[in-house]
């Protein structure tokens, strides 16, 4: 019984940090969470339900977490055993799918916080489901924090608070940052390859066509100098890949169709660069903020792009609606979403580092545009505080919890198990 004990207790430990920690870095950051399902929508044929993914990323972040906490706590030891556990049973049989048929580049489980292999995610839940029969077959031997009376408040705060972090995050940025694009990064650093670093390797296959007939050929035996074959096509295929630098995928485009990407990063100015994944889906509620940032940048000098992903038909459209007279620029449509999770957002560059980003109900104002950005505040790097943010969301989490458990254990906490 003891042994029991002992593996059960183990098991809900870390069943609850691996919960809690997948829940709190989903909720951090809805929107990424919200684009990581959409893929998933997409690589099964399901895009029409593309608008259940936001609401779909806050409950899974909620779900996760809480039931992580739950699991520490000790609170419904049947019913949160038995979720966690159904839990595990529908993500176990996706992500061997998703290792198999390599739908997504990684799973998304712990957000931009830490990528893993599809095949890692698989092996990781095998482990998981494991401790989850384990932890559901012997749940009555998991110790208790709380009793009866207090339990539904655990339940209660721990919901309002995870819901309260995404809802904060989604109506401004993310508050914890785990992408190449936060502030202070630069940019053209992270897209170098470094001489030593380890290249693609590709099998490249010939094909040629005889009579009607088409057949593959290595480099080493294709029929050079036969005139009776034809040549048809060369297939490239990814056989092992090497490394790929943090940013891949950023690129600017003109509307004359020039790559300008160097030239706006190694302008050793401010650049002020309006990102609109999509305009046909952008919030229009803060354009004359906008506006008047551009008539700003362009007294003091500084460069004003608009990054949009969208079609020159919606540019238009977007011009003619907004009176927009900033130049647009095209950039990939996934870079734009992982650069800013806001629509639009915008992002203060300079000399290829992320001076600042800001969401769209926080562009800057008349009122904070007086001076240069030399001589402004927003002109430098806001201070990296992701330690004190850490420290201060687990106080707000555990201080009323660990309240509530003294309160518990001085007045009600009573000997018996509850169920």
């Amino acid at each position: 019984m003891k042994t029991k004990k002992i593996i059960v207790e183990v098991c809900r430990v870390i069943l609850g940090l691996v919960f809690i920690f997948s829940g709190f870095v989903k909720a951090v950051d809805p929107w990424g969470s919200a684009y990581k399902i959409q893929e998933y929508l997409a690589s099964f044929g399901l895009d029409f339900f593309d608008f259940i993914a936001l609401p779909a990323s806050f409950i899974q972040s909620a779900l996760e977490f809480a039931l992580g906490v739950f699991l520490l706590a000790g609170v419904y030891r049947k019913i949160t055993s038995f979720l966690v556990l159904l839990t595990m049973c529908f993500m176990t049989p996706l992500t061997l799918y998703v290792a198999i048929a390599n739908p997504v580049t990684d799973c998304g489980c712990f957000g931009d916080a830490l990528v893993i292999s599809n095949w890692q995610t698989f092996f990781k839940n095998l482990v998981l489901i494991a401790m989850a029969i384990l932890v559901f077959l012997w749940h009555r031997q998991m110790s208790f924090l709380f009793s009866k009376k207090s339990r539904s408040l655990v339940v209660l705060y721990t919901l309002v608070f995870i819901l309260g972090v995404s809802f904060y995050c989604y109506a401004n940025l993310p508050i914890l940052d785990f992408r190449p694009y936060k502030t202070g990064n630069n940019i053209s650093e992270l897209m170098e390859i470094p001489e030593d670093a380890e290249r693609n390797v590709y099998e490249t296959t010939l094909v040629y066509e005889k009579d009607g007939v088409k057949q593959k050929f290595t480099m080493a035996d294709y029929p050079k100098g036969d005139s009776g074959w034809t040549y048809v096509e060369t297939i490239n295929t990814l056989v092992k890949k090497g490394y790929e630098p943090p940013i891949h995928d950023f690129t600017i485009t003109n509307e004359d169709g020039d790559d300008i990407t160097d030239e706006v990063l190694s302008d050793p100015g401010y650049s002020f660069l309006l990102i609109a994944h999509k305009l046909e889906k952008a919030n229009e509620s803060h354009i004359d903020k906008i506006n008047g940032l551009y008539d700003y940048a362009r007294q003091k000098g500084y460069r004003f792009l608009c990054l949009t992903s969208s079609l020159p038909d919606q540019i238009k459209e977007w011009k003619g609606s907004t009176g927009a007279e900033y130049p647009f620029c095209t950039t990939d449509d996934v870079a734009l979403k992982t650069i800013i999770r806001s629509n639009p957002g915008l992002m203060l560059i300079k000399d290829a580092v992320i001076i600042n980003k800001w969401p769209d109900r926080k562009i800057p104002g008349e009122e904070e545009l007086l001076a240069p950005l030399a001589d402004s505040p927003l002109g430098v790097p806001p201070a990296n505080h992701n330690v004190r943010t850490v420290l201060l969301l687990a106080l707000v989490l555990f201080v009323p919890l660990l309240s509530l458990f003294l309160f518990d254990f001085f007045r009600y906490r009573k000997k018996t198990h509850n169920s």
